[in-house]
């Protein structure tokens, strides 16, 4: 059931710290917040980007790092220093002329708990919180920050016959080739 839904999605919409990245945060002297994101994640989400997936990323956090990396994915619609997820997601279905259906949310804690229930998929990371876990249609092998996007990116693509990118000169968005 849960792969057979896979292949009518149309948008991947995720949460940022904990999913895309391990949610650790390494701070610097002068205040700076650096986090971590998997190069696999990147290549599966900008190949996606490629192919037709719409992807979307919703964070309270802000960074302009963050919003640096994820554009540099080819991701357009990225939504930073969010008090409510769940009213920029639900705008953000009615701008692009999505169901909840066609929507797979990976949310790894409370405050992604709304969304996902809304979301006609929820998915999440293995370390996600038990709250999240319980409400998820699928709970990915790998630990946020790594490789779960991948994971899930991956699965949709194969079962939409989209995986394989013939062009060998497709970029991960980390700015080499």
């Amino acid at each position: 059931m849960f792969l057979e839904k896979l292949k009518h999605l149309k948008a991947i919409v995720l949460d940022v710290d904990g999913v895309l990245t391990n949610g650790i945060l390494l701070l610097t002297e002068s205040g700076e917040q650096l986090r971590q994101f998997n190069i696999k994640d990147g290549y599966a989400l900008q190949l996606a980007v490629k192919k037709g997936i719409k992807i979307a990323a919703l964070s309270g956090a802000r960074s302009k790092g963050v919003e640096h990396r994820l554009r540099g994915l080819g991701i357009q619609d990225v939504f930073l220093g969010l008090d409510s997820k769940l009213e920029v997601y639900t705008n953000y279905l009615l701008q692009n002329d999505l169901t909840p259906d066609q929507v797979l949310f990976m949310g790894d804690d409370i405050p992604d708990l709304q969304v996902m229930k809304l979301a006609g998929l929820a998915v999440c990371p293995l370390d996600a919180v038990e709250e999240i876990k319980a409400i998820s249609h699928y709970i990915s092998s790998k630990n946020g920050g790594e490789g779960c996007v991948r994971d899930i990116v991956e699965k949709v693509l194969k079962i939409q016959n989209l995986w394989m990118d013939t062009d060998p000169s497709a970029a991960d968005g980390s700015g080499t080739v």
